[in-house]
């Protein structure tokens, strides 16, 4: 009967010197390395470089990455009496030779993939030597990209020609670092036979659960294999090598939904090889039954683009998701709850992993399991062509893992082939540039959907996004599948929205600053200024702070006070973000989605992101959370012909009246309509505003109330900068909580858009609303989170709690 296998740990003691290149600075001859770790890290804790994220520094370290690294381990190995031990790298980044007491090992370079060698017959009693050589990355895709012909892609690293993570050499929200090291566990690990993968494959039809689990041994294995799921147990007396099946059927499985939809089901899977007292190995997962399916229906108007949950049609209310620090080895499970918990409170029900990152950690996937998180999962391809020929065998490798690997996961709803690519291919002038050259296709349309096809039997795959089913129509279609919409950040403004009646938009965003305390860490500029050189160091747009520029005047005269301006273009960002996810809302069910360009931050930095660099909650973060209130009341339209939608994703039934009430800006009511509404659940309420409600004559001191089950929406019959706001009158109630405090505030006036920014006051506290707009004799009550015991006065100081009233008392 075989023992135990036994895992030992290469994580302590690691050093690394420079091996080839020019540093920047004095090296010593050796330098402490931590494992998991990266040599940007590794040489902020040895105190020889400062933070890259700050000031100038990423320009001032950029040598590092055209350095090689030489990281070396000495460690004592006592042997061990079991057929194989094998060691293993979980993640390399990216470029190596592994050497193991003066012998090559092997010769790597795919961030995106384990690796698993066989090394006892290397392994000496007592004292080893472990060597990995990495080479310049920089220097290595340069390299690459002549010896694999050019291939179009964006930004000025040819990312394209290899499989690291392509944000990692800059992107136009992303810090250039170029890192090396191991970023992943580093271990010897000894076994006669061990569970090599576990792929569970599950489905339901009608009251059936039904649950195919494949466990593929590696080795002889000499002793039982049990599988637990749930209450019920198989075994396998005598499990060959290779591939094992085990087939369950369970009465009235409990479904796994996406939040809002239902209850997050899960079921324990176990697999025990050996006595389950002392086994050999003991693997457990938790698994779900649930369907997602992707359907494109044909209809008058086009070609749709629809998730499919447990056969309802679902509209998906998403968000994109980049690594959640430029440094990934410090993304923890802790911080990916945190992030991923705040996405769930903004009323988020799918999250994209986009293509240019990398595959997420277990962690990730287990807390959208957890939380009821749809996962769109691209593969490793964004905004570029790629060479077939010379990298198909990693491709192929790190999908056939990823895919093994990210399977059980019932969030996980949809593969997708790439970002832009199919796209940029069709309109980005490509096809001449690549004079016949492969450039994914293949990949896309063969490779990657047998793949999955093969592995996870059942799941959706799209070759890409923006994507048309319909090979007749191009691919960023709005009438056609999904598509991205950008032509109104790179060249018009968010009222464009309205052009655009599209089945699925899959990106669309907007930018904005930091927030105030993540700028003011991570930037010292003084003066501080819009222009200053730290503040266009963290603008990595083309031309960001035009096209911000751009998308204000119209909406408010440019202030010509930082804070002033940092108010603005946050607010203005969240205004485009709100304007368009209300207009897709409002065309449900001819769109079934929107997923906004994005979610967070991997450094300090003026982005698309909701959340940033350093966690903080931006005003985007609050717009989208009131865009996908499961229950949405909107107005939509313009004057004279302007209508209320009732749309309701949720799984109840709301019954009640409809209150419309014109008032001006003291609050006086001049008209007003009421009706009684039945908003079934999936549906879209449609009702025609009277005439009577259309102000004629004084448009810029009228508003528009439509108010449903608790829900609220105005309409503002002029843009801000020609409205009649003015100076912001209110009451302030201030009271201790549990956890802070609580500002009441009462309006005298009319305010839009109420914005708390309590950061600047206490850069480690939170507020749980924001963008709040109130009518003369309303309330809200913004709830605190702080340790600080802050006053009244300074809570309603102008430049913490701000209004859009004071950009346009600015103006006038």
């Amino acid at each position: 009967m075989s023992k135990a296998n036994h895992v030992f740990s290469l994580h302590q003691g690691w050093q690394v010197r420079l091996d080839a290149g020019k540093a920047g600075i004095e090296l010593p001859n050796s330098i402490p390395v931590s494992v998991p770790g990266s040599i940007h890290t590794d040489l902020m804790a040895a105190g020889l470089i400062p933070d890259p994220f700050l000031d100038d520094n990423e320009r001032l370290l950029a040598w590092i990455g055209y350095c090689d690294w030489r990281y070396t381990l000495d460690f004592d190995w006592e042997g061990s009496d079991k057929d194989n031990t094998d060691l293993v790298f979980e993640g390399i980044d990216t470029v190596a030779s592994i050497y193991l007491n003066g012998h090559l090992v092997a010769e790597v370079a795919n961030q995106h993939r384990s690796y698993r060698f066989g090394v006892k017959s290397q392994l000496a009693l007592g004292s080893n030597k472990l060597e990995v050589v990495f080479k310049s990355p920089i220097k290595y895709a340069d390299r690459m990209s002549l010896e694999l012909g050019y291939r179009p892609h964006v930004n000025h690293h040819p990312y394209n020609a290899v499989r690291k993570m392509a944000a990692n050499f800059g992107w136009d929200w992303g810090i250039d670092t170029s890192t090396v090291g191991l970023f992943k566990p580093v271990y010897l690990e000894s076994y006669d036979v061990r569970i090599q993968e576990i792929r569970p494959v599950l489905s339901f039809e009608d009251n059936q659960g039904f649950a195919t689990i494949e466990v593929v041994l590696n080795g002889n294995p000499n002793a039982p294999l049990h599988v637990k799921l749930g209450s019920d147990e198989i075994s396998i007396p005598d499990p060959i090598p290779g591939a094992n099946t085990i087939e369950f059927t369970v009465d009235n499985p409990k479904l796994w939904y996406p939040t809002g939809e239902g209850e997050q089901n899960l079921y324990q899977l176990e697999v025990v090889l050996g006595n389950p007292d002392h086994p050999v190995v003991n693997l457990s997962m938790q698994v779900g039954f649930r369907r997602v399916q992707v359907e494109f229906p044909k209809t008058d108007y086009g070609i749709g683009f629809q998730f499919v949950v447990n056969d309802k049609p679902t509209f998906i209310r998403g968000v994109n998701w980049i690594p959640d620090d430029a440094f990934v080895h410090r993304i923890t499970r802790q911080s990916l709850r945190k992030r991923l918990e705040q996405a769930k409170a903004a009323n988020i029900n799918l999250i994209r992993v986009w293509g240019g990152g990398l595959y997420e950690s277990e962690d990730f996937y287990e807390l959208c399991d957890e939380l009821g998180l749809m996962v769109w999962q691209d593969f490793l391809f964004a905004c570029a062509s790629y060479s077939e020929e010379g990298l198909g065998e990693e491709v192929e490798a790190e999908a056939r893992e990823n895919i093994t690997r990210i399977m059980k996961h019932p969030s996980l709803a949809l593969w997708n082939g790439n970002n832009e690519n199919l796209w940029g291919h069709q309109e980005w002038n490509w096809q001449q540039r690549l004079e016949g050259k492969s450039w994914g296709a293949g990949f896309y349309f063969e490779l990657l959907p047998s793949l999955v096809a093969e592995l996870d039997p059942g799941r959706a795959y799209t070759p890409g996004s923006p994507y048309s089913p319909d090979p007749d129509h191009l691919h960023n279609d709005p009438s056609y599948g999904s598509v991205h919409i950008w032509d109104l950040w790179n060249q018009k403004d968010y009222p464009h929205y309205l052009d655009y009646n599209p089945r699925f938009v899959a990106e669309f965003g907007w930018q904005g600053p930091a927030n105030w305390a993540t700028i003011k860490e991570s930037i010292s500029d003084n003066p501080l200024t819009p222009e200053s050189p730290g503040m266009i160091i963290h603008q990595k747009a083309m031309s960001g702070n035009d096209k911000l520029t751009d998308g204000l005047v119209n909406h408010f005269a440019l202030p010509n006070n930082m804070e002033d301006w940092h108010f603005a273009m946050q607010l203005n960002q969240a205004n485009a973000i709100r304007f368009g996810l209300l207009h897709m809302r409002s065309q449900y069910p001819r769109c079934m989605g929107s997923v906004v360009w994005q979610l967070n931050d991997c450094w300090p930095v003026t982005s698309w992101a909701a959340i940033d660099g350093k966690g903080r909650e931006k005003p985007l973060y609050f717009s989208i959370a009131e865009s996908y209130e499961p229950l949405l009341i909107t107005i939509t339209g313009a004057s004279p012909d302007l209508s209320v939608n009732v749309i309701n994703n949720s799984l109840e039934t709301y019954s009640g009246q409809l209150s419309l009430s014109l008032r001006d800006y003291s609050g006086k009511q001049l008209a007003e309509h009421k009706q009684q509404l039945e908003a079934k659940p999936s549906g879209n309420f449609i009702v025609k505003i009277p005439q009577n409600l259309i102000p004629q004559g004084s448009e810029s001191s009228t508003v528009l109330v439509a108010s449903f089950e608790g829900q609220r929406a105005t309409h503002f019959f002029t843009d801000y900068k020609y409205s009649a706001l003015e100076k912001p009158v209110f009451k302030t109630e201030v009271q201790k909580t549990e956890t802070g405090i609580s500002l009441k505030v009462t309006a005298q006036s009319t305010i839009r858009d109420f914005v708390l920014m309590i950061d600047k006051l206490d850069p480690q506290a939170s507020v749980d609303s924001g963008l709040i707009t109130l009518l003369p004799g309303e309330s809200h009550e913004f709830i605190i989170t702080t340790s600080e015991k802050l006053s009244a006065e300074r809570l309603i100081e102008g430049h913490v709690l701000r209004s859009a009233n004071q950009l346009v008392m600015v103006e006038k």
